[in-house]
């Protein structure tokens, strides 16, 4: 557990180093989704169920929402989907809401753009859903503030997060906030093979 939470704080920092679970360790995962920090899903319900397990934020800084309005037109808030994820249409209905309110920007990324961006930032897979954001002006600046839906309250945390360490704060304090990610994600595919 501790393993996973030094990958996602390395994750949230935009660290280049590669970090790959073990095949042993990706084994496990596929046996039992349950003891990983990836949690797949295929309906309503199993989401709301992780969900329920995910604790909100409560507490904001004095300058939450100015620093969201303000820094709205500077960034933009970018995530993979896919058709039929169940977390990818819930997290793209929590970033809407939280644009809308805040002037952000938010659009999806195409298979090529996101597997760029999970090898930047070390993620041993292009997962649905993810989301970045990054500045307006320079794609080679991005940071995660989501493997998987989450709250909203905890996607606003971390769109403030994002900003405060995209314009400057030290990323160590605001490492610790974002390294939180809730990896409820789409289930797999199951694997079709035509019938012989």
């Amino acid at each position: 557990m501790r393993a996973e939470k030094l990958r996602l704080a390395a994750l949230a920092s935009g660290a280049a180093t590669a970090l790959y679970a073990a095949p042993a360790a990706q084994a496990s995962v596929a046996a039992d989704p349950r003891s990983a920090a990836i949690h797949p899903v295929s309906d309503q319900r199993a989401m709301a169920e992780w969900l329920s397990r995910v604790p909100v934020t409560r507490d904001f800084p004095d300058d939450f929402a100015p620093t969201l309005a303000g820094h709205g037109p500077a960034f933009v808030i970018e995530m993979t989907t896919s058709p039929g994820c169940v977390p990818c249409g819930d997290l793209w209905s929590k970033l809407s809401g939280l644009a809308r309110r805040y002037g952000w920007q938010v659009r999806t990324l195409g298979p090529e753009q996101a597997a760029v961006l999970s090898g930047r930032m070390g993620l041993p897979w292009v997962g649905y859903p993810v989301a970045w954001v990054r500045p307006r002006s320079d794609q080679a600046r991005a940071i995660p503030i989501a493997i998987g839906t989450d709250h909203t309250a905890n996607l606003a945390r971390n769109l403030y997060l994002s900003s405060k360490m995209l314009t400057g704060v030290r990323p160590a304090v605001a490492v610790r906030a974002m390294a939180k990610f809730t990896g409820i994600v789409a289930s797999p595919a199951p694997d079709r093979k035509p019938r012989p």
